[in-house]
């Protein structure tokens, strides 16, 4: 690949910016890298460094304050574009408190305003600013929102593009940054972020607030800078390890998080040393939109996954996983999502197959070919262009980045054997880590380290079939589960008229579950809906995935007896994963299933994070 090495271009034309400037990374400038969702244009001016100095105030629901970043030009530029979501901006000064002439542009609702600002030959900017309510990365919760209904909460979703919304820089996978936060908010409260923790306590600011200072000494895609604040306590693991939560439920999501050393272990041994430091985890409130995500030092988690059986401890395990594949090496652009999820996926059940046994890991292959091929399905078939690894940015079907990236990757496995490709994999992330990369990079540098020419071998993995046609290869590899097999077969017989009885669940994790109310035909009487409910106990299931299931088949039968627990349901868990394909089929369900939406809608929405209030008003409103 041609990268253009812009911390030595730029260097020799502008004085370092900040002490971290040996740790620039470098821009990639190929076709493929130019990335659609910023404003930026970092061959000509880019940020290296963000240092933040911010106030939380839950009463407005506003961060205000700071921001100064460390600006790395080429000759001859005279200004830098950086990206903003409705900031209220009221100053920009350069290192000695000059005032320096700026302008905003005018607003696009997915991508915001570009900020563009005349350097004057400055090479630190101090932008002063504050968010406004609704900022769409932020989720402000009042005390009867959370769990222990004493004190509100706030939390940060960067990924992909919504940290603009709270900090004004280039907001851009590509564009890597070191960073540094000072972080006050009031007595009582605690602030935690993505980094590493100097302060862990905090210490005595003025007004009656409490100060929290944090450091990322590590160049790492803007989206993974986040930060939370409430009533937080902490509780070891491990010796790298450990769980912040609401006190109320510390002591469970300890218990479940309990092999997170093992799986730390496993993963060094894999792909090499684990370059962030601890790995801390934070359990949110259920608002939270997603599994987890990935952010460095401290991953942030929904208490969905806390069922008590560890069986979704998988979560864990893929941010962990990401600490390698999307913080260490990451997508240039979310055209090539796929090289941070479907690497995580795929490195995720190699951690899992080194903790828990091959059937284990089989257990999750099997459920992601048969996700892949019903994604493929609902996009539309093999040609349908959203089913490309490599293409336009948040178009991919359903979790085909995840999916088919990881069956692809599992398949150059199969053929070359894991005695190549492990030492492949490890090199790989050595290589490129702390940069960007794109598709084109990573088949470039597999055919250089892996490949080496092998024409025959070539021809056998399909790679560019892979990643720039729509469509599963013809050679994807599907490993099969036993256990899965085992619920195949209770299933075929309940589909062929057996009793509901008959299905044997004791010991049965989420997945054997998923296997089950997943595949159980669409259509189905209400006498047969309200056996299974009977014999099996779903209505009633502490398990948000077996919940979301059951209230998805349910509601494709219009089965009336499951909608005050689906309200409940609704108005008590925000993941996306696990409510939108419900809000989507109570839309499909016309004049019975909208009012229902509607109306449970209007009720959860304030307790949604704004990712899920965007995505369920999509749904409902057609677009």
């Amino acid at each position: 690949m041609r990268i253009l090495a812009l911390a030595a271009l730029l260097l020799a034309s502008a004085a370092p910016a900040s002490a971290l400037a040996q740790k620039v990374a470098p821009i990639l400038t190929t076709p493929e890298a130019k990335d659609a969702w910023t404003r930026a244009r970092p061959a000509e001016a880019r940020v290296t460094h963000v240092d933040l100095d911010l106030d939380v105030d839950f009463a407005s629901k506003t961060i205000a304050g700071t921001a100064t970043l460390d600006v790395l030009a080429a000759k001859g530029a005279r200004e830098i574009v950086l990206d903003t979501l409705d900031l209220a901006i009221s100053s920009i000064t350069d290192e000695k408190g000059r005032r320096l002439v700026y302008r905003l542009g005018e607003k696009d609702e997915q991508l915001g305003s570009a900020l563009t600002i005349q350097l004057a030959g400055a090479t630190k900017i101090r932008i002063a600013y504050a968010s406004k309510p609704g900022a769409r990365a932020l989720q402000w919760l009042t005390p009867a929102q959370t769990l222990g209904k004493a004190k509100p909460f706030l939390f940060s979703q960067g990924q992909a593009i919504n940290n603009r919304s709270w900090i004004p820089t280039q907001d851009s996978p590509g564009i890597r940054q070191t960073w540094h936060a000072t972080i006050r908010v009031p007595d009582g409260i605690v602030a935690v972020m993505s980094a590493r923790a100097d302060t862990p306590e905090g210490v005595a600011a003025a007004g009656g607030k409490r100060a929290f200072r944090f450091t990322m000494e590590n160049p790492v895609p803007p989206y993974l800078i986040a930060l939370a604040a409430g009533d937080l306590a902490f509780k070891a693991i491990g010796p790298r390890s450990g769980v912040w939560s609401e006190p109320g439920m510390l002591d469970a999501a300890v218990a479940e998080f309990g092999d997170v050393e093992k799986m730390i272990d496993a993963a060094q041994a894999l792909y090499g040393p684990y370059r962030w430091g601890r790995y801390d985890m934070l359990v949110l409130p259920p608002s939270f939109p997603f599994g987890g995500m990935e952010n460095p030092n401290l991953t942030f988690l929904t208490p969905t996954i806390l069922t008590g059986d560890r069986s979704n401890t998988d979560v864990v395990a893929h941010e962990l996983a990401h600490s390698w594949s999307g913080n260490l090496v990451t997508n240039a652009t979310w055209a090539d999502g796929w090289l941070n999820e479907g690497f995580t996926t795929y490195f995720e059940n190699r951690i899992m197959e080194s903790l828990y046994g091959k059937e284990r890991a089989a257990i999750y292959a099997d459920l992601d070919y048969a996700g892949m091929v019903r994604d493929v399905k609902n996009a539309g078939g093999d040609a349908a262009p959203s089913t490309r690894l490599h293409g336009e940015p948040g178009d991919s079907a359903g979790q085909l980045d995840y999916l088919k990236g990881s069956t692809f990757l599992r398949t150059i496995e199969q053929a070359v054997g894991r005695d190549r490709w492990d030492p492949y994999l490890r090199g790989y992330f050595d290589r490129h880590a702390f940069q960007p990369q794109t598709s084109a990079g990573f088949l470039a540098d597999l055919r250089q380290h892996l490949i080496k020419g092998d024409k025959a071998l070539e021809a056998k993995l399909q790679l560019d079939r892979w990643v720039y046609q729509p469509g599963i290869p013809s050679n994807a590899v599907h490993v099969t589960s036993a256990t899965l097999a085992q619920v195949d077969a209770m299933l075929a017989a309940f589909n062929a008229g057996g009793p509901a009885s008959a299905i044997k669940t004791e010991g049965w994790q989420t997945q054997q579950w998923k296997r089950l109310l997943d595949n159980l035909p669409r259509q189905q009487s209400a006498a047969r809906l309200k056996e299974l409910d009977d014999a099996l106990g779903l209505t009633k299931s502490t398990n948000a995935y077996v919940q979301s299931a059951w209230f998805d088949l349910a509601i494709a039968n219009r089965y009336e007896p499951v909608v005050p627990a689906l309200e409940e349901y609704l108005t008590r868990v925000g993941r996306n994963l696990l409510v939108t394909p419900l809000y989507r089929g109570l839309k499909a369900r016309g004049e019975w299933g909208e009012p229902i939406a509607r109306r449970i809608f209007a009720r959860a929405k304030p307790g949604y994070h704004p990712v899920t209030v965007g995505a369920v008003t999509r749904i409902l409103d057609g677009s």
